[in-house]
């Protein structure tokens, strides 16, 4: 198993320490670097601009939100990135969800899948540079169907690094995992859990089996993004976890359409999770974190001293799991290394 350095989306500001954890983890042997966006800093500038402080590590978003950007302007930056940090770029895409495609890009959200299979298809196509790009889907066209009449085919000034480009899916749903399986190069689970291996075995094979899938599972990568903390008590380690946790369970989505609530409730946890985000949507952030229980951090993390993360590293060891993403700055990644290998 690989491991990463996720450095996320920015807060309020850059991440103090950002460019040392980045050469730390070159320098431990990780292999990849990814940056993420919300509604705030963006993927690509800080990957970049980091990234040209590495010589090795695989540079990744995770994730590039589609909504925010055309499929030929992501591709636009895609060959841009590649060739800049010498073949060492992968694009992770996700949909977001309607809070935000709609109330911060003023883009429609209907039809995620769909969107995600047309916008794929784009940027696949506008890397090969085989011919002057054309489109007619649903959701795109190119050129547009009823514009002027004055759009016209066109093909990169730019000549591709590499006729491909490895894509990423951001995917939490059953339907979305597998559509990762069957059109891009690797799935980015954002909370994952080896209870829900079987699961997503199943939503995976399923997209391998497509026609005209890329890759098997053999083949196919899969990079979680995992919190890890040292620390010789458990219930501590956990307590620097469950506020997140509870963001996301609680508020990065609306009442009735919040995708990380429904990763918890199909482990189990429907019952948390519901009254988690009824805390948190009444401001009572606090209750809300002290309401998950740590077997829910157990189940999605890696936690407490040394060698319970050893043992409990196995179970993640025999997923579909092939990199482990992990956050925290430079001394944080050394010890993590240190004790998981």
């Amino acid at each position: 198993m690989k491991l990463g350095y996720h450095i996320g989306y920015w807060s309020s500001g850059p991440p103090e320490g950002a460019l040392e954890a980045i050469r730390a983890a070159e320098e431990l042997g990780f292999d990849s670097v990814w940056t993420a966006e919300g509604y705030g800093s963006d993927a690509l500038t800080p990957l970049a601009w980091w990234g040209a402080a590495t010589s090795r590590v695989k540079l990744g978003t995770n994730i590039v939100q589609m909504s925010a950007r055309t499929p030929t302007a992501t591709a636009m930056a895609a060959m841009t990135l590649d060739h800049l940090s010498g073949g060492r770029f992968i694009l992770g895409l996700g949909a977001s969800g309607p809070q935000v495609v709609e109330g911060w890009y003023g883009q429609p959200y209907p039809r995620p899948l769909a969107r995600t299979r047309e916008y794929v298809e784009i940027v696949r196509r506008v890397v090969a540079r085989r011919e002057p790009v054309t489109f007619d889907g649903e959701q795109y066209q190119l050129p547009l169907r009823d514009g002027t009449g004055l759009g016209k085919p066109l093909k990169s000034t730019v000549h591709p690094l590499r006729p491909e480009i490895p894509v990423y899916l951001a995917a939490e749903g059953p339907k979305n995992v597998a559509l990762a399986a069957e059109i891009c190069d690797g799935w980015l689970p954002l909370f994952f859990s080896p209870k829900s291996d079987a699961f997503y075995r199943e939503a995976l094979a399923e997209g391998f089996a497509r026609p005209g899938a890329r890759h098997t599972q053999a083949d196919f990568e899969v990079a979680a993004s995992v919190p890890v903390i040292v620390h010789d008590d458990v219930e501590t380690a956990a307590g620097f976890i469950k506020p997140s946790l509870a963001l996301y369970i609680g508020g990065m989505g609306a009442r009735q359409v919040n995708f990380h609530k429904d990763v918890f409730a199909r482990l189990g946890y429907a019952d948390v999770a519901e009254k988690v985000q009824e805390l948190y949507l009444a401001g009572r952030k606090e209750e809300a974190a002290a309401a998950i229980p740590t077997s829910l951090v157990e189940d999605t993390s890696l936690i407490g001293p040394p060698e319970k993360i050893r043992a409990e590293l196995a179970a993640w060891e025999e997923t579909v799991v092939t990199t482990l993403l992990l956050r925290g700055d430079a001394r944080t990644l050394r010890r993590i290394a240190e004790v998981i290998g």
